[in-house]
């Protein structure tokens, strides 16, 4: 498709270096009409004064819509249900953003009748893929223009000089200079000294949490309530979900809760070092894996850890609108029927201490696991478990000696063991 085809593009727009910057290269090389779009996710500040500046850098309007609720209901609590975590570490605080994102900018298209859609994602990240495959399954038949792959801006510098050039109102700086992206989960940080990961992170470059060191000196404890694997509570007190994950948030970051340093795999094949604060998120996570521990039979649990390693990796991938998905999501309700009750949580310094969980679902029994109780478990009967438990290895013991003389593990003197 020829770019005079294109009439009018909507562009996920958040306003900062990168799509200030594509509105006007838009229209200067599309000939189009641009229409922008904002998806409110929690990044508060970062919002004010968005419609003026896009309609100052050629944008014909601005749509911004409050999807806070729809992110924690549709996205998040799946997620941290399914116990996913990329990488052993990594929460998808991005992740699983950019497919609500790329939903309703493939919704504000149709609406406006839009030949295409826009993003401001880098050819080298993660982000690309994941607008696209989602605009792909939503609405193949829209272009997707992907100003970072056509034009010849190569860096940040360049795109500072270029917003110059034509008068964009920006708010980078070279001497400053950090990609992030907030929303009510979490805010990632990279670039900058991040680029060299044997550098620590300066502490001027966080902006959610205060640092463990400077975390007051004595703990808070807080409760959280769950109803079938999703939070409803705090303290006691029902709240509606972005109430509950913004004071959840406020006590995190309070605490030096949720920094994580991270060289991760991304998708395109290249290793890229982030650092993200996930306040709210950490406690939310290490409390459900404690509700889990007393409410999930053994061979649930271990399934669902496996399981969880291919669900985070979908998310990552930006894979959620499909059959996986859904199929994934199915099992993890059916595990979550149980998982009702309250965790009690220690904050100290960055520490996310567990310290009490209870529900009246629980599988923990203090009398069954009691070496007294002989009615529900007879511990005379472990002898035969054993036995059989360990009947491979003793086989296989058994068949070296007989063929060599000797097991795999050792080479004892069965002679003193033979019997008369």
């Amino acid at each position: 498709m020829g770019s005079k085809e294109v009439k009018k593009v909507v562009l996920a727009y958040s306003g900062g270096l990168d799509t200030s910057v594509i509105v006007t290269w838009l229209k200067n090389v599309y000939q189009c009409e641009v229409v922008c779009f904002t998806a409110d996710l929690g990044q508060e500040e970062e919002l004010d004064g968005l419609e003026e500046k896009a309609i100052k850098t050629g944008a014909s309007k601005l749509y911004i819509r409050d999807l806070r609720e729809e992110f924690l209901t549709d996205f998040v609590y799946p997620t941290l249900r399914a116990g996913a975590v990329y990488e052993r570490e990594y929460l998808l605080g991005t992740s699983f953003a950019r497919p609500l994102i790329a939903k309703h900018l493939v919704d504000i298209a149709e609406l406006e009748g839009a030949d295409a859609i826009a993003h401001g994602c880098t050819g080298k990240g993660n982000d690309q893929v994941r607008f696209e495959v989602t605009a792909m399954a939503l609405n193949p038949k829209l272009k997707v223009i992907a100003p970072w792959r056509e034009w010849d801006i190569r860096s940040r510098e360049d795109a500072i000089a270029y917003a110059q050039e034509f008068n964009i109102p920006i708010t980078a700086s070279l001497k400053s200079i950090y990609s992030r992206d907030r929303n009510l989960y979490h805010l990632s940080h990279e670039g900058g000294l991040l680029e060299n990961p044997w550098l620590e992170p300066e502490e001027a470059m966080f902006q959610l949490t205060i640092s463990p060191e400077a975390a007051p000196g004595e703990p808070e404890y807080v409760e959280i309530e769950f109803e079938r694997g999703t939070p409803v509570a705090l303290n006691g007190e029902k709240l509606p979900a972005v109430d509950l994950f913004i004071r959840l948030n406020r006590l995190g970051a309070k605490h030096g809760i949720g920094r994580i340093d991270l060289v991760e795999n991304r998708l395109v094949g290249m290793k890229s070092h982030g650092v993200y604060e996930t306040p709210g998120g950490t406690i939310v996570h290490r409390a459900h894996q404690a509700l889990e521990s007393i409410c999930l039979d053994k061979h649930t649990m271990h399934y669902k850890d496996i399981l969880a390693v291919k669900y985070a990796e979908l998310v990552y991938n930006g894979l959620w609108y499909t059959r996986l998905r859904e199929a994934l999501d199915a099992f993890v309700n059916v595990t979550q029927e149980n998982v009702s009750g309250t965790v009690r949580i220690k904050l100290y310094k960055g520490n996310v201490i567990i310290s009490g969980r209870k529900s009246s679902l629980s599988l923990y029994r203090e009398d069954y696991a009691s070496f007294g109780e002989e009615d529900v478990y007879d511990q005379r009967d472990a002898e035969g478990f054993i036995q059989l438990f360990g009947l491979p290895m003793k086989v296989e013991a058994l068949l070296g000696i007989d063929g060599g003389g000797k097991s795999r593990y050792r080479q004892p003197d069965y002679s003193k063991f033979k019997r008369d």
